[in-house]
């Protein structure tokens, strides 16, 4: 007899009864590369238990940290972009859109909604890195500019979450006027006395920072987010001269006189509740 001979089966199991783990059981941390198991990631607000990194979320995720019992009233959810240029790339823009709306089950870039935050009102229009970028078009101005308008009638604070790679190509200069349009809309706000808290996540660039991004009563970042107007390749090709360690992030940044703190995710909606009653007394 051969030695190699099996006497006694080592696996018990058929492969018809094999189970598979349910697909986002686990996710891996970015930064440290460990498995993270999902409910502890929803209990820990999506920050790394191990490293404290923060994962990137959309605004599904925003709104179940900070409204209280994750419930709220989505405004203006129907709004979706046109095509004004007939726009082509690699493919058209209509359809990179359907793609898109498909893909992230989102409208655009952005969500806004009415809730509460430790029992006082707040509106939060909150950015979604997943659709085309997070990139700001039409929609996304139309949005804020609405969003601010209902903050204005009802005497609301409004927060900014802002998470992207800056302005939608495929709209061109219909894009770049939504930075005018929600500067002037934020104008508006401050002249009515109701605060604006701006909060920056990673990544917040581009047309983005150079408008809403920056404009805010209090500006607020996540730990070690992406803030910055051109690519650090553009800006060193520019100023011929090697950026310093730490450029662009949230931390340089503040250190710099950009922000007003770094807050820890996990102290977001604690800390947001703390402005929002000081501001209205």
């Amino acid at each position: 007899m051969a030695w190699f001979k099996r006497e006694k089966k080592g696996i018990s199991t058929s492969t018809e009864e094999k189970k598979e783990a349910p697909d986002g059981l686990w996710n891996k941390c970015p930064n440290c590369k460990k498995a993270l198991h999902s409910a502890d990631l929803l209990e820990n607000k999506y920050v790394c238990q191990y490293c404290n990194y923060h994962l990137r979320v959309g605004s599904k995720e925003y709104f179940q940290v900070l409204f209280d019992n994750n419930e709220f009233k989505e405004l203006f959810s129907n709004l979706t972009s046109g095509d004004p240029l007939n726009f082509t790339d690699s493919k058209p823009y209509t359809e990179r859109l359907i793609e898109s709306m498909a893909k992230t089950g989102l409208k655009d870039a952005i969500r806004a909604a009415h809730g509460k935050i430790e029992g006082e009102d707040l509106v939060v229009a909150c950015m979604d890195f997943n659709f085309i970028g997070g990139s700001m078009g039409s929609v996304v101005g139309e949005k804020i500019a609405r969003s601010i308008d209902y903050s204005i009638k009802h005497k609301i604070p409004f927060l900014m979450i802002s998470k992207s790679g800056g302005a939608r190509m495929m709209e061109a200069a219909f894009s770049l006027m939504q930075m005018a349009k929600t500067s002037a809309k934020l104008a508006l706000l401050s002249e009515a006395k109701v605060p604006y808290i701006s909060l920056l996540t990673d990544p917040t660039t581009g047309g983005v920072t150079a408008s809403y991004a920056m404009l805010g009563d209090i500006n607020i970042a996540e730990p070690g987010s992406l803030i910055g107007f051109a690519g650090p390749r553009v800006i060193k090709e520019t100023i011929k001269k090697d950026l310093p360690k730490g450029f662009q992030t949230a931390e340089f940044v503040l250190e710099h006189g950009f922000l007003d703190f770094i807050v820890d995710r996990r102290a977001m909606k604690a800390k947001l509740a703390a402005f929002i009653k000081m501001m209205k007394n």
